[in-house]
Parts: C-alpha cells; sequence; structure tokens
C-alpha cells in the first residue's frame, strides 16, 4: 500500500464531527515609556483545521521538581486534549527523542505515513533559537544558563541517584510521554520530526495550532514544532499559557520565584514570538494554577498630604512588587473624608500591610481592621508618617485613634523631627549600623553614607526587640543619631518602618532596594542577592 493510501486510511479513522473554538487571545508590545501594552483579541478557529502539539511532557526528569510540575498539570492537558479531539483537533504527541518507545504504535505510524508537504520551509527539521533578530537581541527576561534546575541541591543528588537506579541516564532519564495523558492509538500523531509535523499539517489543511507542555523557554519555543517555526512559517499558533511551566532556577536573575519565571518568558513570548490563551477557553471554570503558586497580597493604606505617596507608593510597587508577582491592592483616604479607608476590608485577606498614614482617625471599624491584622501575626511594613499614623484627635465617637502605635507596633517612640530641610538645612546623611550591615534587609544596599532628601526625624527611644538597620545624622551635629530604618517582631507579626520616604527619597536606589528588601523580608520570601539589576524590573 502505498504511503499516501495509508495516511488517508488513517485520516478516515481519525475523522470526527468537528466543531469550533472561541478563544480569547492575548499579545503584548511595549509602549513610550516601556511598560506593556496589552492587546485582547478573541479568535474562532475551525476544530478540524487546528491541531494540538503536547511538548515534551515526559515520563522523568532530571530535575525532580520538574517532574512534579509535570504531574500535577498532566491531568488538566489531558482534559483539553479529549476536549479538542472531541471537537475534531488533530492531537500530536511530541515526546522528544522517545520514538523508539512507540515505533509500533498506530499514532506513530500515522506521524509517520504523512506524505510530504508541497512546500517544506527551510529549516523546519532544525532547532529555532531565535524568531528574528529583534527577538535575539531583546534575549531572554530570565538567566536560564545554568540549565534552569530548579531542585534543593540536597533533593537533586538523591534523585539523580534515583534515576540510576532505575537504569535510567540521570542526564535525560525520559523514555516515553507521561503515562497521565491519554494517546487515542484512532485519532492521534506521534512524532517529534519537525518536518513529519508540518507534513501532518499540510496534509489535513490544518492552519492554527495549539502548544503545550514543557519547558516554555527551551523545548515550547524552539523544537522544529516549537513556537517559533510554526509562527514564523504562517501557521495560526498559540500557547495554552497555563498548562506550560519553565526551567527556572529563582537563585538567577531577576531573582523571582520558579512561576514569576514562567510568567516573565510567557510576557516575552506575547511580545516577540505569538499571542498566548489558556485551557477554560476550551474547558470552562478558572485557568489552571499550580498548587504552590500563591502569590502574596499586599494591601497598601494611604493616607497622608505632606510627601506626595498616593503616587510614589504605587509606582514603587508596580515596579519593584507587581514586577515579581506580587498582587498588590491600594486603598486610599477617600478625597471627601480624611477619615474614611473604604476598601480597607481588603485587609483580612492580606498577607501583609504597607502603611503609608499621617494622623488619621478611622471609623473604629475600620481601625479594628488593623488591629486584626497584627493580632493575627501578620507584618506590616511603614514609611515615613506611619510613625503617627493614627494620632490624632477622633471627629466622633465613631473614629478611633491609636496615639501608641509607634510604641506598640514599632517599638519607638515618635518626638517630632529636627526640621532640617534641604537645601536651606544640611541633609540628613545615612548609614547602615553594625547591626544592619549583617542584616538581610541591607542586601544590595549601600553600606557607604549617603544623603537622604528627608528630613529627619526623633525616633527615641528604642524597644529592646527592635533591630535598628540604619541610623540618621546632621552634619555639624555629632550628639545627634536617629533610627531611620528597623525591624521589630510583635505578637508574631514582622514589622519593617523606615522614617525614610518623602519624594525624593523614591528617586533613591539605596531607599528603593532597602523598601524593596523590607517588603520581602516581612513576607519572609528571599531577599535577591547584591545585583544592580534587581532595581531594573518592569
Amino acid at each position: 500500500m502505498k504511503r499516501t493510501a495509508v495516511f488517508l486510511l488513517f485520516f478516515s479513522l481519525a475523522s470526527a464531527s468537528a466543531g469550533t473554538f472561541t478563544l480569547d487571545t492575548r499579545s503584548r508590545a511595549r509602549d513610550a515609556v516601556g511598560d506593556w501594552a496589552v492587546r485582547q483579541q478573541k479568535v474562532l478557529w475551525d476544530a478540524k483545521a487546528t491541531a494540538v502539539i503536547v511538548c515534551d511532557m515526559w515520563d522523568l526528569h532530571h530535575c525532580k521538581n520538574a517532574v512534579g510540575r509535570v504531574g500535577e498539570m498532566a491531568p488538566r492537558m489531558n482534559q483539553l486534549l479529549n476536549t479538542a479531539r472531541a471537537e475534531g483537533a488533530l492531537i500530536i504527541h511530541a515526546p522528544s527523542s522517545c520514538m523508539d518507545f512507540y515505533r509500533d504504535h498506530p499514532a506513530r505510524k500515522r506521524a509517520q505515513a504523512a506524505p510530504s508537504a508541497a512546500v517544506q520551509p527551510k529549516a523546519i527539521g532544525s532547532w529555532c533559537h531565535w524568531i528574528d533578530q529583534a527577538e535575539e537581541s531583546q534575549g531572554y527576561p530570565i538567566d536560564h544558563s545554568d540549565g534552569g534546575e530548579d531542585d534543593d541541591p540536597a533533593e537533586h543528588a538523591a534523585w539523580a541517584k534515583h534515576l540510576a537506579e532505575l537504569g535510567r541516564n540521570p542526564g535525560s532519564p525520559w523514555k516515553r510521554q507521561v503515562d497521565l495523558i491519554e494517546i487515542d492509538a484512532g485519532r492521534d500523531a506521534i512524532s517529534d520530526s519537525g518536518i513529519e509535523i508540518w507534513n501532518l499539517l499540510e496534509a489535513r489543511g490544518i492552519r492554527n495550532v495549539l502548544l503545550v507542555g514543557v519547558h516554555t523557554n527551551m523545548c515550547v519555543l524552539g523544537r522544529p514544532f516549537g513556537l517559533r517555526n510554526m509562527a514564523r512559517n504562517g501557521k495560526n499558533v498559540l500557547l495554552v499559557r497555563d498548562l506550560t511551566d519553565s526551567m527556572y532556577n529563582p537563585a538567577r536573575w531577576p531573582y523571582v520565584n520558579h512561576f514569576r519565571g514562567t510568567s516573565l518568558v510567557v510576557e516575552h513570548i506575547e511580545h516577540r514570538v505569538c499571542p498566548t490563551t489558556t485551557s477554560d477557553q476550551l474547558l470552562g471554570g478558572e485557568p489552571f494554577r499550580f498548587r504552590s503558586d500563591t502569590p502574596p497580597h499586599v494591601v497598601f493604606m494611604i493616607g497622608e498630604s505632606e510627601y506626595n505617596t498616593a503616587s510614589t507608593v504605587p509606582a514603587f510597587a508596580k515596579r519593584q512588587l507587581v514586577y515579581r508577582g506580587i498582587r498588590c491592592t491600594f486603598v486610599h483616604v477617600n478625597e471627601n473624608d480624611p477619615n474614611d479607608f473604604a476598601g480597607i476590608g481588603a485587609l483580612k485577606e492580606a498577607d501583609l500591610l504597607f502603611l503609608s498614614v499621617r494622623r488619621r482617625t478611622p471609623p473604629k471599624a475600620q481601625l479594628d481592621l488593623v488591629r486584626a491584622h497584627l493580632a493575627k501575626g501578620r507584618p506590616l511594613v511603614g514609611i515615613r508618617t506611619a510613625s503617627h499614623a493614627f494620632d490624632r484627635e477622633p471627629p466622633g465617637k465613631h473614629h478611633a485613634r491609636w496615639a501608641k502605635f509607634d510604641d506598640e507596633i514599632l517599638g519607638v517612640d515618635y518626638r517630632n523631627h529636627y526640621g532640617n530641610k534641604p537645601p536651606k538645612d544640611p541633609a540628613t546623611v545615612i548609614q547602615a549600623t553594625a547591626m544592619g550591615a549583617k542584616h538581610p534587609i541591607l542586601t544590595g544596599v549601600t553600606h557607604d553614607a549617603f544623603e537622604a532628601k528627608s528630613h529627619l526625624y526623633k525616633n527615641k527611644p528604642v524597644a529592646s526587640t527592635v533591630s535598628v538597620l540604619m541610623a540618621g545624622t546632621l552634619p555639624g551635629r555629632d550628639e545627634i543619631n536617629e533610627p531611620v530604618a528597623w525591624t521589630n517582631e510583635v505578637n508574631g507579626s514582622r514589622v519593617f518602618y523606615t522614617s525614610l520616604g518623602g519624594t525624593g527619597d523614591f528617586e533613591l536606589p539605596a531607599f528603593q532596594r532597602l523598601l524593596l528588601n523590607g517588603v520581602l523580608w516581612a513576607l519572609e520570601k528571599p531577599i535577591p542577592p547584591a545585583d544592580p539589576r534587581v532595581l531594573a524590573g518592569k
């Protein structure tokens, strides 16, 4: 039987009533200031003109954590494949380097039987490292030059030993596709060849490709059947962004958690390669999320009119926290009521309270939410006027004052300031203390003296639970030495506070890094190493 006839027999066996896929897609571009401009578009695809390619969902991997994530993601992926198949889409299983395992499988023979395409794109059988010069010049948003292993070193060594005991090569232990993903012998195809897969697509008139699998920053992008080759050769290709995973080690730049590293790669793909979609577009419900992908939630309580933190704090959060995958909610004081923080109910579910408030007396119910947050042992970060956030005479019986907030929570006694306001007066000189120089919050923060823009606060005495990290002095006044950044612990709550935070301070890299580290420390998250690129995130 000729090859074309064999393929037509396979094709007829695989035929099914075709449906349509309505998909919300996302792409992005940089705007004039370098921020992402996201574009949403709905597409309507003929299911019979659509293929789903499953990239390298291997049974085993040299990275133990990667194996765990594949196992967690595979059931949802299998549901997507079953749904797409039932609507008439072609499912192509592409576990690279595993074809020998499937040599007698009907799905493998189906791929081999596809007639040669009349036109085969140049290099369709080769790895594609970059889609064009623009992508290459931009480069990856993460450093995976170490291979992306994110295992604990001891666990990784034990895992390599286990693989060897199984008779597998610890460096490349895969033999087949993970068995949590079903292969329909009567309909699907199996191939790791760009040429064979292109032949399949062309023979069936397939214009649309959904790509799922691992790893986003390596095989998903670069394989001969990957996103770059599909996109540059004219296919309508979408990455299913919730059914993928990256090889990224958070100990490498940009020092974000593993899942945020994957998100940064997805954003790169949406910018340079192709749009993306999510599995719920076919399955309903919510997009898939790994169980341990739980970004912390920070609630910002902002109410002061001295230092413009209503603008500087959100800008800082967007650049340094949202970039790192931290969820941020901003609660600004009511413009028509200087004591009302409507929306502070978000604090009930917050992991951290960030406080920039000056002499406000909220309704008692609102202040009780702040007290409840701290009573649960949840952390707080305060800047500048937070030391006297709630110290003012209440306007009525339903409002509450917390005059001892500085003593009880911050661990100091705020007693006004020295009034030195540059350029008329000497600038405050800031320097790390001996204790601070060893503290993780000062990682990447200069230990040399520098000038702050804010005038110096009086914050003495300090409680025995306080660890002073940085102190401020005034030139020519040797008797003055005030704490300006410190940690405290009260009722189990981690507290970080700095009396810096004036408008000009946000222009200082040392302050930006201090504040970022303070938030991460309070959340008990890893603090990036002393790398100047840390502050470059957007």
